[in-house]
């Protein structure tokens, strides 16, 4: 396939690093790049690949594929500045964490043309170059309008045929917001508390605080029509955390730059969705204020 990835941090270096081994792909970058291979690092063994890296993107041409890992703040800025990649057959496909991109999506291609899902797998950059692949698992794609397309075969096998293992969905919103329960509780604690993710299954005020965010979560899904199991919904998150314990979630990382973060597609989308079927959602409304104000702190960080 003519695949174009924007975003080459570290998820987008995975997934550009082993698709590039059997197909034509572009991982676009937002600065110039310093390197011209890419190293996964897993349990003590690197793959080193040679993806093509570019900031421009126009001398590709129409990409069948253009998938999105750049930041959800910057989704709208990366298609804009990079429109030469899509053409009347583009098929555009979100992983980004939390819910709600195809909102942004849609001013760029037809609903029938987006794909979104989720991916299990995660990864770290260790230096430019450099990508420590954490967890590996499926990646979960479906069509936003629930329609079967053809491509998801196609993508499917393209993407297993590298080493991924990606599983179709006509309900794609469900698994989105059983990943969105975790990001809006596991991750975002371990920004606000600036720990690793082994914290917050072990630490009974942080679980406490896991507990309260996913009930609220669950109450605006069901509204939505989707289906949690609560003590499922529990146990997924304690082995998330205990599988990993000295992950570091990329929320985490922002905050303690006082960086800008994805709030608004995690926590936010809560929120946002809840408004809709007039839920109330203190905790997240609680966590979001915590968040803006911990990017905002600047020169009064410790």
């Amino acid at each position: 396939m003519k695949i174009a990835i924007l975003g080459a941090g570290a998820m987008g270096s995975i997934y550009g690093a082993r698709l590039s081994t059997c197909n034509e792909v572009r991982l676009i970058s937002r600065a110039e790049p310093s390197i011209n291979t890419i190293t996964l690092t897993k349990n003590g063994i690197d793959e080193t690949f040679t993806p093509v890296i570019t900031t421009d993107s126009s001398t590709f041409g129409v990409a069948e594929l253009v998938i999105i890992f750049v930041k959800a703040l910057s989704t709208e800025v990366a298609l804009e500045n990079n429109k030469s990649l899509i053409g009347p057959n583009t098929y555009v496909m979100t992983l980004q964490n939390g819910s709600g991109h195809e909102e942004v999506l849609s001013k760029f291609v037809e609903n029938n043309k987006i794909i979104i899902g989720t991916t299990e797998d995660s990864g770290t950059v260790i230096k430019p170059g450099v990508v420590r692949h954490g967890g590996a698992g499926v990646t979960n794609i479906g069509m936003l309008d629930g329609i079967k397309d053809d491509i998801l075969i196609r993508i499917q096998d393209c993407f297993n045929q590298v080493g991924f293992d990606v599983k179709i969905y006509d309900n794609i919103q469900q698994l989105i917001w059983n990943k969105l329960i975790i990001n809006s509780s596991l991750s975002i604690l371990t920004g606000l508390l600036q720990v690793k993710m082994g914290h917050i299954a072990t630490d009974p005020y942080a679980w406490t605080i896991v507990e309260q965010l996913c009930k609220e979560t669950i109450k605006v899904g069901t509204a939505m029509g989707l289906e949690f199991d609560e003590q499922a919904v529990y146990e997924k998150i304690r082995a998330t955390a205990l599988g990993t314990p000295e992950g570091i979630p990329s929320i985490c990382v922002d905050l303690s730059k006082c960086a800008k973060t994805e709030v608004n597609t995690i926590s936010g989308s809560v929120i946002n969705a809840a408004k809709r079927y007039n839920i109330a959602v203190p905790t997240h409304e609680l966590i979001v204020n915590l968040v803006r104000s911990m990017e905002n702190r600047g020169n009064y960080k410790l």
